[in-house]
């Protein structure tokens, strides 16, 4: 007999990251501060879970505020107009994430990788799953078009943006 567990986000033990090559030669990271996430389970087993994952792009952060202001206007995320990027899962099979991103207003499917760390009880008695999950998208495939090339002739911000999510959910009773 099944029976669903729900879990929430440990905000304090996870971060959304995403990486971005810089005039081909470097790497900017960048966090998104203001995110929310939940998983929906068969008992403790994660696979097929539904996961829901949003973050507030204005919440956006690669410790430059002016390229921070530049990432929340219009040449890319347009945070006044689309406050919110999305993920939902379709399917989980213990190794790979297969769900809708929306940014903007585009909605596409993303596969990501799914590392499960498991399942640990805390000091304080609390539940808590691990994951580490990575991607990469095309940042073109989401209207984040904006493009400048340097003098030289390279690409300042590459397309190819890489995630790196470290998420710990909270089992909730």
């Amino acid at each position: 007999m099944s029976h669903n567990t729900n879990w929430s986000i440990d905000n304090a033990h996870s971060e959304v990251a995403f990486k971005v090559k810089h005039m081909m030669i470097s790497t900017v990271t960048g966090h998104f501060e203001d995110f929310q996430a939940t998983a929906k389970t068969d008992g403790d087993n994660f696979n097929n879970a539904e996961f829901k994952f949003s973050a507030k792009t204005a919440s956006i952060n690669t410790k430059n505020k002016d390229r921070d202001t530049h990432l929340k206007s219009d040449d890319f995320f347009n945070a006044e107009k689309f406050p919110e990027m999305t993920f939902v899962s379709k399917s989980f099979n213990g190794d790979k994430l297969v769900g809708d991103l929306t940014i903007r207003d585009v909605t596409k499917e993303i596969v990501l990788d799914a590392d499960f760390n498991g399942i640990a009880v805390d000091p304080y008695g609390q539940t808590k799953a691990g994951f580490e999950i990575s991607g990469q998208l095309n940042r073109k495939d989401f209207n984040l078009t904006w493009n400048a090339v340097t003098e030289a002739g390279s690409i300042v911000v590459s397309d190819k943006v890489k995630l790196v999510v470290d998420v710990q959910f909270i089992k909730q009773s």
